[in-house]
């Protein structure tokens, strides 16, 4: 019997509720066979197996369930390097349109699976939700993927989800209050912090986008007040207005 190290007993259940939590049970019976794998190893190795889900969690407070098909045939294209043609809904301009695309990677972005692919139709690399995938075909074209990019980089070049396009440097300042909990945490790699006299905390990092940075920005309320840059000021203030004719 070959033992298993309080490391390697620690990053089996670590993927074993991984899988259970971000697959949101739509990716099919082969993603079910491999946790009852893993289960099946832990059970040898430990006494508690049963009680595991009691141990610890992955909280996803709300994710974007994916058809097994797309999953499977998007996850396809990616390892094969195969283009894919699908119906894409976009709710932002109300249209579905036909893409063809080389696909470049598949993450999962809290709790909704993306697809970064070079879009043939828009000519540059674009982010697809799965979620809004349909009708989708693995063709017999393959690619490569091109030397400039990296997908470590891609991830590292600006806030959140939104990637691709140029940055703006944002600069939030936090009340001293919320401060305590904003120190501890990262935002982006190149962020920059500055202490305050009074105990507030202005953050600095790059964006590529405002839709995200926007929502978060309000999940603060008025424990954060933008700085820089003045669109973005005068985006918070207007959504600010906006929530005060309603009440």
């Amino acid at each position: 019997m070959v033992y298993l190290s309080s490391g390697e007993l620690s990053s089996l259940l670590i993927a074993r509720k991984m899988l259970q939590d971000v697959s949101g049970g739509n990716i099919g019976d082969e993603l079910s066979s491999i946790i009852d794998k893993i289960t099946n190893v832990l059970r040898r190795h430990m006494a508690i197996v049963d009680r595991i889900d009691d141990a610890f969690s992955f909280q996803l407070s709300a994710y974007t369930p994916v058809s097994e098909k797309v999953f499977k045939a998007v996850l396809e294209g990616c390892l094969r390097k195969k283009r894919l043609t699908f119906t894409y809904n976009s709710p932002a301009r109300d249209e579905r349109t036909i893409r063809t695309v080389d696909p470049y990677h598949l993450f999962n972005y809290m709790g909704t699976w993306h697809l970064i692919a070079y879009c043939h139709m828009r000519k540059t690399i674009r982010d697809f939700a799965l979620g809004r995938i349909t009708d989708v075909k693995v063709l017999d074209e393959t690619f490569n993927i091109p030397i400039t990019f990296n997908v470590k980089d891609y991830f590292e070049s600006a806030f959140g989800i939104y990637k691709g396009e140029p940055t703006k440097e944002v600069t939030l300042r936090f009340s001293p209050e919320k401060s305590k909990w904003i120190r501890e945490q990262i935002w982006h790699k190149d962020q920059k912090a500055r202490s305050l006299k009074d105990g507030s905390l202005e953050l600095s990092f790059p964006v590529a986008n405002f839709s995200e940075i926007k929502m978060e920005i309000l999940k603060h309320g008025d424990m954060v007040e933008v700085i820089k840059p003045k669109r973005l000021r005068k985006m918070i203030k207007a959504e600010a207005e906006n929530i005060v004719s309603i009440y």
